[in-house]
């Protein structure tokens, strides 16, 4: 399965950006990637199923690629593949989220996967994904 999204790696998970164009996904990757993240794929990522695990890697033509807007298409190290332990549907900032949103996931080569909703620019974004995948939410 091919998804126009941007994966990076936190502690060998898998973190999937989805977004519509221009929703900031290669923008938020670039902040977790110099906060010690690794790029897995940016703009197509493609998924495939080993064993019981949803696997991330990038497509061949664009491994380790990253468009960084105003400056062009730079070469990172990238990893590859990777388990997806996480989808970030990216909203715009101003559009009005759920305070305490309830439980969310989304099915991704029958394999459901936990799902959040979070604004693209807000400073607050690269650290709320990290605490989401190292700790436990009370409704959990």
């Amino acid at each position: 399965m091919l998804l126009h999204a941007t994966c990076i790696a936190i502690d060998q998970q898998a973190v999937v950006l989805m977004g519509a164009a221009g929703t900031g996904k290669s923008d938020l990757a670039l902040r977790l990637i110099d906060e010690g993240a690794i790029l897995v794929a940016d703009d197509q990522v493609l998924l495939h199923c080993t064993g019981n695990h949803l696997m991330a890697a990038p497509a061949t033509s664009l491994a380790g690629l990253m468009e960084m807007r105003h400056i062009g298409l730079m070469y990172l190290p990238f990893i590859a593949p990777v388990a997806v332990a996480l989808c970030v549907d990216l909203a715009v900032l101003d559009e009005k989220l759920e305070r305490l949103p309830e439980k969310s996931s989304i099915l991704l080569l029958d394999h459901p996967v936990p799902q959040l909703r979070l604004p693209s620019f807000a400073a607050s974004t690269p650290a709320k994904i990290r605490a989401f995948l190292k700790h436990k939410r009370m409704d959990d």
